[in-house]
Order: structure tokens, then C-alpha cells, then sequence
């Protein structure tokens, strides 16, 4: 046997090169964007969160936030740095209860790099302390933070939440909240999920709600206000909770009497598309100037303007139907927008049947014969319309009218199992338009590209065939009852 010696200088370089994981040069920075060709920059690569916990204080009277998120996640790369989207101004940040190095940029990048690197696989905790104005801070020349006579309200699409929370703000990175919102003793805080608490301390009301199914970032909502709250339980015992601004004016009585069917709406869906998916349901309706509702998550926002022309219950529907279509499985991808609207104005078109004021052929004929060929509605490819077409009519009314075609083809056997299984089976989720071809396609037995790529992915009007009893070319059909109604729920949100 040979003893070698080593020199004390050489032990103390091979600890050294110990303590140094060989794979040193792998840590890299996570990307900026999360690869959604539609938002390159939204989102964010290497890694996923699982909880965002939320501690705020609002201030109406400046419109001043200030809070601490803490974002659980975990990484799915060996990262250097890693990027959250946000707008306000930090203060502080840590990672894994160490202090941080951060920058920031004007296009909403919150850029960390935290002390040591991070391997693949690490569970971390981040730590954002932060404050601003949100009306005062805009990205690509808009601001999707409105203020109210006696508050504000955050809910926009496809994005929101730069302006109150830091985020990996893309559809695909679903995750659980916590909202603690300290307002001024008098005024409410409203958001997702159901309320775990409210108290008052020195001036100032905490309301705490919680979100305990994974949700998209921007069906996270705000509101602060002055508000008219009601509660209530649906008969198949669903708690609903509905929110009205004090001074809506000559629309509170149209909004109430449309958002208070909240209930019935919900039990109702829940016949087509299997048990409400979430802890609870309900809207909120601010004095915003806003024209459009969005489907955030088990709280719906209504813009006063849906109901200046009286009770509007179908964007009630509309709004609720996105909550298994849209919300409980979301989209892999902005392209993916059919997913939601589609079978969201599709829900109003069994509405309309339900009361007596048009059928979905109905609906789906006057579809068809209301745009001639040469129509430019017809080149908006619902399967991919791109950005600029995300929320295109077209999206909306030729979707509604593709699953109707998609009905005729199957039956309606195949179709109401499809329509009910799809959120079951893809349940907290995300999904594309392919994997709902492949799932209709299981369910039906049958074949369905030439279908789905005729009414979803082609630039023109479908020939009658693809859509079987869809009204021939030239042919007259009565305008359906519902149909303004329907319409109005169209109004843009995107940007």
C-alpha cells in the first residue's frame, strides 16, 4: 500500500473545486418572454409558481399602492437571474430570504438576480416589497389600471396585472392567491375566491380573500370602492357574492336585476358543462367608463355600459360560461382564444333557446347569411387570428357558429358529452384548439379536421356542406331576438 501526501494548498483547492458545481457554466438567465408568439415579452422561462400571497394598501384619494407579494415557485432550469412582470416602483426584493440585486425597465421587466444561483428543480420563495401610483404607469402606450370616483379597479385582458402585482403574467402559469387589501375604514376591497376575513384597525379595513384554485393571472382582479355587497347561495349550493358601485345611477337597476340571476345562471351552465368549478361565484359592477365585462376568475367584472340599455342577463351567461371555458381550462396560448369565446357566445346561444328568443341554427343561420363571402369577417381565422384579431367578432360569432356546425356533424348525443367532459377532463388546466379537435374527435368516433379547418382555420366563408343545415348562400333569415344582446357583449378589452 502507498500513502501520498497531500500539500495543504492542494486540499484546499480540490475543497474548492468541490464546493463549485461542475455545471456552473449551465446557470443561465430565465427568458423574458414565456414564447407566446402573439405577446413575445409576456411571461416569463425558467420557472413555475405555484402561490402568489399578496399584501396590499390602497390609498383612493391618491391612487398610491404599496405592497409585499410573495411568489412560491419553483425552478425549471438552472437559473442566474430570473424576470417577473410588474410596472411599480421596488423597494426591496429577496430570494429565498436572502436580499437580492434588481432591475427594472419602462416595459413592464422586473429583473432579479438573486445572490447565489439557482438549480434546477429548487423550490424559492420571492420576496417583492414595492409602491406607485398605477394610473400614473403605462406599457405600450396603455394603462389597464381604472380609476374610479372612489377607487379603482384592475381587471383587463390580456393583461392586468403589471399595474398591482409582480407576476409571471401569462394564461399558462396558473397558480392559488392570497389578497390581504387594507383600504380606508368605509370603502371595500373585492377580489377572486371567497373571504377569509375583515377587520378594522386604526382607520383602515383589511379584507382577505383566498383563491384556491389555480388561476391565470389576469382573471386575478381589484376593485376598491364604495360598494352595495349581497350574498346569497344558488339552489345547487354555490355561494355568490355580487358587488355594486353606490353611485351607478340610472344602471344600477338594470345591473342588479341582471348580475343578481347570478345564481340561477350558474346552476343552469352546470347542466351543460358539469359542477361549477370553482369555491365560489358572482360579479361586481364599478362606476367605471369602460364598455366591456371580463370573466375574472369566480368574480365576473361588468361594466356599467352593459347594462345602459336595460337588463342584459346573456353577458351574464357570457361571462359565467368563460368560468369552466376559459378559466377552469384555459388557453395554452393567446391563439388559443376560441377556446374561450367561442363556446362563452355559444352558452348565450343555448340562453337564447332557453328563452324562447332564437335557437343556436338560429343564431348560427343568421351567422351565416348576414356576411357575404367577399365579407372581411370572413378572413379572421378563430383557430389563430392573431393579435390583432384576438377579440375580432369573427372569434366570437363565427366560433359560436363552428360549434354549432360541429353539433350538426356529431349529433347531438356526441355533442353534449363533448361539450360537459371537455372541462372535466382538461380540469385546472390549459389546452389548445388541437387538443380539443383530438377530444371531440374521441368522443364523436368520428374525423373532424376537414370541419375544424374549414370554420376555424380557413380565410373564407365556408360552403354549405361544411356546416350541412347552416342557411344556403342568398338565402334571408329573420334576426333572432337575442341577437343585440348577444352583440353587445363584443366590446373590446384587449390591447
Amino acid at each position: 500500500m502507498h500513502r501520498r501526501i497531500i500539500a495543504p494548498g492542494a486540499l484546499a483547492a480540490a475543497t474548492l473545486l468541490l464546493a463549485i458545481p461542475a455545471s456552473a457554466a449551465s446557470y443561465t438567465p430565465g427568458a423574458p418572454g414565456i414564447g407566446d408568439p402573439y405577446y413575445p415579452s409576456y411571461g416569463n422561462g425558467g420557472y413555475d409558481v405555484s402561490h402568489y400571497d399578496l399584501r396590499l394598501r390602497y390609498q383612493p384619494k391618491t391612487d398610491e399602492l404599496q405592497g409585499t407579494a410573495t411568489v412560491l415557485a419553483r425552478t425549471t432550469q438552472d437559473l442566474s437571474s430570473f424576470d417577473l412582470d410588474f410596472l411599480l416602483d421596488v423597494s426591496e426584493v429577496r430570494v429565498n430570504g436572502t436580499k437580492a440585486s434588481f432591475t427594472t425597465s419602462d416595459q413592464h421587466e422586473l429583473v432579479i438576480t438573486p445572490k447565489t444561483p439557482l438549480a434546477k428543480g429548487t423550490p424559492i420563495t420571492v420576496v417583492v416589497r414595492y409602491r406607485g401610483v398605477p394610473s400614473t404607469k403605462s406599457a405600450y402606450g396603455f394603462n389597464a389600471w381604472h380609476r374610479t370616483p372612489d377607487g379603482a379597479v384592475a381587471a383587463d385582458e390580456p393583461e392586468a396585472a403589471w399595474w398591482w402585482f409582480p407576476s409571471n403574467d401569462h394564461p399558462s402559469d396558473k397558480a392559488t392567491y392570497d389578497v390581504s387589501v387594507a383600504v380606508p375604514d368605509g370603502t371595500q376591497a373585492i377580489s377572486n375566491g371567497t373571504l377569509q376575513s375583515s377587520g378594522s384597525k386604526l382607520g383602515w379595513t383589511t379584507y382577505s380573500w383566498r383563491q384556491n384554485k389555480p388561476q391565470a393571472t389576469y382573471l386575478a382582479t381589484l376593485a376598491v370602492g364604495k360598494f352595495d355587497i349581497t350574498t346569497n347561495t344558488s339552489e345547487g349550493g354555490v355561494p355568490v357574492v355580487n358587488a355594486y358601485s353606490r353611485d351607478l345611477g340610472d344602471n344600477d337597476g338594470a345591473a342588479r336585476a341582471s348580475v343578481e340571476r347570478t345564481g340561477e345562471v350558474v346552476d343552469w351552465l352546470s347542466g351543460y358543462f358539469g359542477p361549477y368549478p370553482f369555491s365560489s361565484a358572482g360579479g361586481y359592477v364599478p362606476n367605471t367608463t369602460t364598455g366591456y365585462a371580463l370573466e375574472t376568475q369566480g368574480r365576473v367584472y361588468y361594466s356599467p355600459k352593459q347594462f345602459a340599455k336595460g337588463t342584459n342577463t346573456s353577458v351574464v351567461v357570457h361571462e359565467l360560461a368563460h368560468q369552466w371555458y376559459g378559466d377552469d381550462v384555459s388557453v395554452k396560448g393567446w391563439k388559443d382564444i376560441w377556446l374561450n369565446e367561442g363556446f362563452a357566445t355559444y352558452a348565450q346561444w343555448l340562453w337564447s333557446e332557453h328563452e324562447g328568443e332564437g335557437t343556436p341554427q338560429e343564431l348560427a343561420d343568421y351567422v351565416y347569411a348576414s356576411h357575404p363571402a367577399d365579407d372581411s369577417f370572413w378572413t379572421v381565422k378563430p383557430g389563430d387570428p392573431g393579435p390583432d384579431d384576438q377579440f375580432d367578432g369573427a372569434v366570437y360569432d363565427r366560433g359560436a357558429a363552428a360549434i354549432q356546425a360541429l353539433r350538426n356533424e356529431v349529433g347531438d348525443d356526441a355533442f353534449f358529452r363533448i361539450l360537459k367532459g371537455w372541462p372535466q377532463a382538461h380540469a385546472y388546466g390549459n389546452a389548445s384548439v388541437a387538443d380539443f379537435e383530438k377530444y371531440a374527435e374521441q368522443v364523436s368516433g368520428k374525423p373532424l379536421a376537414a370541419l375544424f379547418d374549414t370554420w376555424l382555420f380557413q380565410p373564407s366563408k365556408p360552403a354549405l356542406s361544411a356546416a350541412r343545415s347552416l342557411a344556403k348562400p342568398g338565402t334571408a333569415v329573420a334576426r333572432p331576438k337575442s341577437w343585440q344582446k348577444i352583440k353587445a357583449t363584443h366590446a373590446a378589452h384587449g390591447h
